[in-house]
């Protein structure tokens, strides 16, 4: 075997990429300080480019196909290297395999809360969390702007630094949309539409595109949510009088209640006097010995008492609350309280003066002065 031949034996001459991860975007194919010989060939899969780097420098890229890896289908490669050897000459080049599917189910959220100026409820604190798709779609400027000479990169490399661009854009989307808290879950698709449009030349940069942006969830914070589920429940509730009325008399068919022994007594003092009557006027008594006894009428219970109206405050920036009209009372006392600080209540138009609210204003009225120092 002449020296060719054991060259040729040498060098590897089959290079391709056959990916079982999920995650992994980029992988280098490894030599193991073979060189690839001319002619060799390279199998480039659906779903997948094949980038050349040549002493440093891109030299070419493919697309899926079969190639031979000759000067006729690198011209770049063949200015940076010379084909004059007769027994065609290996070369050092490194051969870089990446992903172009789509990345799914990259997840994003913010961390802190997003202040935003409601038109209902006023100030308000939200926060989001959804989903998005990536993909490669310009390899060489990938290689170039990302991964370097990492020889496997995955995707988990670069969704935090998406994810901080797309929490970014979120955040202005939201603080600046206009739309009430109340009607944000019917306006997520366009909203998304608008991160992604606003975010794309930034994803561009890196060779990536956002196919696919959701936004999952909008919220309140907890204490916000008990209030709207309070609000809820009085609209569903509608009319208290008549909700009181249609408690009672669901009471008078439960056997044992405190309603039915209240009419069973009176029907029975009620027959007990007509037979007496019947037996001293000559009445004549009903089919059973006893006259018909006078329809009952159960007595009402008592209205329930009032809901404590509660307030919010606003101090330093910050949503306090809500507190009840006594509690309220004692920050006056303590000092924390003043006719200036800013107070809204539910069904309450914007933030007020506390000194401003009648049911307020009384509390600065009665509360003694401050000790004198």
């Amino acid at each position: 075997m002449g020296i060719l031949d054991f060259l040729a034996g040498e060098f590897i001459d089959v290079i391709h990429w056959t990916d079982d991860s999920r995650d992994t975007m980029v992988w280098r194919f490894e030599r193991e300080g073979h060189a690839i010989k001319y002619g060799a060939k390279l199998t480039v899969r659906e779903g997948q480019a094949a980038v050349f780097v040549h002493e440093g420098q891109i030299a070419d890229v493919f697309g899926p196909g079969l190639y031979m890896l000759e000067t006729n289908n690198m011209p770049l490669l063949t200015t940076l290297q010379h084909w004059d050897h007769g027994f065609r000459s290996p070369f050092k080049s490194e051969i870089y395999f990446l992903n172009t599917t789509r990345f799914t189910d990259q997840k994003w959220g913010t961390k802190n809360p997003v202040i935003c100026r409601d038109p209902e409820f006023g100030p308000v604190r939200l926060r989001a969390f959804g989903t998005y798709v990536m993909r490669i779609t310009d390899p060489a400027k990938f290689m170039a702007e990302i991964v370097g000479t990492d020889g496997e990169f995955t995707a988990d490399e670069i969704s935090f630094q998406i994810r901080n661009v797309i929490v970014q854009e979120v955040s202005r989307v939201l603080a600046g949309a206009g739309v009430p808290v109340l009607d944000m879950a019917a306006n997520t698709t366009d909203m998304g539409k608008l991160v992604v449009r606003a975010i794309e030349p930034v994803i561009a940069a890196y060779g990536l595109s956002i196919p696919e942006f959701y936004i999952e969830n909008i919220s309140l914070p907890e204490a916000v949510e008990a209030v709207l589920d309070q609000r809820s429940s009085m609209g569903v509730v509608g009319d208290l009088n008549r909700y009181l009325q249609f408690t009672a008399a669901q009471a008078l068919g439960q056997p044992g209640s405190a309603a039915v022994t209240t009419l069973g007594a009176t029907m029975g003092a009620g027959l007990a006097a007509g037979m007496g009557a019947g037996m001293g006027l000559g009445i004549a008594p009903g089919p059973w010995g006893a006259p018909a006894p006078a329809t009952a009428q159960a007595v009402p219970p008592p209205p329930p008492p009032p809901v404590e109206k509660v307030w919010h405050l606003a101090v330093n920036g910050q949503t306090l609350g809500p507190y009840g009209r006594g509690h309220l009372g004692r920050m006056v006392s303590e000092g924390t309280f003043s006719r200036e600080s800013l107070v809204w209540s539910p069904g309450q138009d914007g933030w007020k003066a506390a000194g401003e609210i009648m049911e307020l204003a009384q509390l600065f009225t009665i509360a003694p002065p401050p000790p004198p120092l």
